[in-house]
This record gives structure tokens, C-alpha cells and sequence, in this order.
């Protein structure tokens, strides 16, 4: 039995290849240089752990990415507009990458030959492990029967309540990519004061300072247990992950004790899902970024 429409999301999503396969998903990669001149595919031509290794090996060395060409898109269009098959393309937010226009030409190149076909582009509005769980979100859309049009409609619905709460390891990699004042960098490394930061409908908004690891990734929870407790959704309407950067021994550890401190606050979570954040967002984090990305279920 041929599924009913197919989901292509862009690399940003972050999704484990693994649970991609088992769910049915493409990926188009975006791509990381570290010399400006070779551009590697993400998850093909390099590992987000390789990547990672090479940011804490070579430090002062500032990666970057490149959205996913349109010829990239194309090629994974194809195949589904032959054969009569429809495509969700969801996309990391405009306000970070033009990837969904390459996404949109791409479209516009495969129905003058499938005229036909039916190719709807979603700007996410949100990036890595939260476009993850928005791309999931759309999986389970189809997998419990949706239609197209009503799982694109519902898409669009709950994507404003996408948030992600984090901080990272230092002011360096936001300073260096234009998000920070050379000022407020300095102060950074030398207070060791770190920024705590919300993602919402596209766009970063600072969220608060404070010295040292713990204390920045307390009030990443704090935020995150202030959003459920202005909400009129119990938690069990909510889709939860954590995102971590280099160690995976933190995100696990910051994970599990979220879901503790969870529990004692009468919110009953069993488990959070631990996603490694990639470079896409990386490159402009540095190696420790760590966070929680929530947003609606699609069906509760």
C-alpha cells in the first residue's frame, strides 16, 4: 500500500537517519564548510559528532553551512511527482536560511514537467530539534490517516506554538556570527556569563544572563515550566525533547532531570526524547548548546 502523501523536511530537522528511515521521512542535507571552500553534506559526507569533534579540536576555527541547493530539492521532488505521489516539504525558518525558497524553485521546476503534482513547501518557522518534533508531528498526521490538505491545515495551526529555550557554552560563536555585540562577548568570557535564549515564530529573543552552566541551563528549565504553566493544555498535549551539542553525557543528564524536576512540579512525563542538535544551528552555538524544544501536538 502506497502512502497517502510523503514528508521531505530539510537537514535543520535534526532527526536521527535512523528514526527518518522508520518513519518514512526524507532528508535533504544542508552542508558545513570549515575553510570556506568544501562543503560537506551533513550526516553523509560527515558525521554531526565529526563535526562537533572538529569545533573543540580546532578552537577559533568558526564553521559554516550552506542551505541545500535547489537542484537538491529537485532530485528529491522527483521521484514522488511520478509517480503521483504529494509532498509536504516542511522548512527550517525563513529568518535563518533561504533553504525553502530553493525548496519553492525546485517545486516550480517539477510541475513544469508534473504539472500535476502536488507539492505544498511549509516554512517551519522553528529549526533543529523543534522543526524535529514539528516533522514528526506531521508523520503522525499521516500516518493516523489525515488527509493532505486537512494535515497541511493542521500544520499551520500548531506551528505557533513551537518554542526552544536554551543557552550555550559561550558568548564566542554568537559573537562571531553577528547575534551579539563584540561588548557583551567580552563581558561574557570574562564573567563567564552566558546568555539563556528563546526561539518563537522564527526569530531569537534573548531571555535572561547568568553566570555558569547549571545556572543557565536551571533557567532554561524555568522557562520551559513557565510556558506549560500559562497554558490551558496539560502536558500530555505537548511534544518535548532535549537537544544537546558535543556531550551527550550532559544532554542525558540535563534530560533526566528535567523530567524529574517535571514530576515534582505535577507534570507527569515519563520520558523526554534526546536529540543531538546539528551543525546547522551549531555553527552558530559553538559545541554546547543545550536545550528543550516544545510545541502542540497535532493530535491529543
Amino acid at each position: 500500500m502506497s502512502e497517502a502523501f510523503h514528508i521531505i523536511s530539510d537537514g535543520s530537522c535534526d532527526l536521527p537517519a535512523q528514526l527518518a528511515r522508520q518513519k518514512n521521512i526524507t532528508v535533504v542535507p544542508f552542508y558545513v564548510s570549515f575553510d570556506d571552500t568544501h562543503y560537506l553534506k551533513e550526516n553523509i559526507d560527515i558525521g554531526i559528532r565529526d563535526f562537533y569533534q572538529q569545533m573543540v579540536d580546532k578552537k577559533g576555527v568558526y564553521p559554516k553551512s550552506s542551505m541545500p541547493s535547489i537542484q537538491d530539492y529537485e532530485e528529491a521532488f522527483l521521484p514522488f511527482a511520478a509517480d503521483g505521489t504529494p509532498v509536504i516539504c516542511i522548512c527550517i525558518t525563513t529568518k535563518f536560511s533561504g533553504s525553502m525558497q530553493s525548496a519553492l524553485n525546485a517545486r516550480s521546476i517539477v510541475l513544469e514537467k508534473y504539472p500535476q503534482a502536488a507539492i505544498t513547501v511549509i516554512d517551519a518557522t522553528v529549526n533543529t530539534v523543534l522543526q524535529g518534533q514539528y516533522v514528526l508531528e506531521a508523520a503522525s498526521l499521516r500516518d493516523n490517516g489525515w488527509s493532505f490538505a486537512d494535515t497541511v491545515a493542521r500544520l499551520e495551526e500548531i506551528k505557533h506554538t513551537g518554542r526552544i529555550f536554551f543557552t550555550v557554552g559561550n558568548m564566542e560563536y554568537l559573537k562571531h556570527g553577528g547575534r551579539i555585540g563584540k561588548v557583551a562577548a567580552v563581558a561574557g568570557s570574562v564573567l563567564d556569563i552566558r546568555p539563556i535564549i528563546t526561539l518563537k515564530q522564527g526569530e531569537i529573543f534573548p531571555s535572561g544572563i547568568d553566570r555558569g552552566r547549571k545556572r543557565t541551563a536551571r533557567k532554561a528549565l524555568d522557562l520551559l515550566l513557565e510556558y506549560l504553566g500559562q497554558s490551558s493544555l496539560g502536558i500530555e498535549c505537548y511534544s518535548i525533547a532535549v537537544g544537546y551539542g558535543y556531550s551527550q553525557e550532559e544532554g542525558a543528564a540535563f534530560r533526566d532531570n528535567a523530567v524529574e524536576t517535571l514530576c515534582t512540579k505535577g507534570y507527569p512525563v515519563k520520558e523526554i526524547p534526546l536529540y543531538q542538535i546539528g551543525a546547522t544551528i551549531g555553527v552558530h552555538t559553538g559545541p554546547y548548546p543545550l536545550g528543550f524544544g516544545i510545541i502542540e501536538k497535532a493530535i491529543h
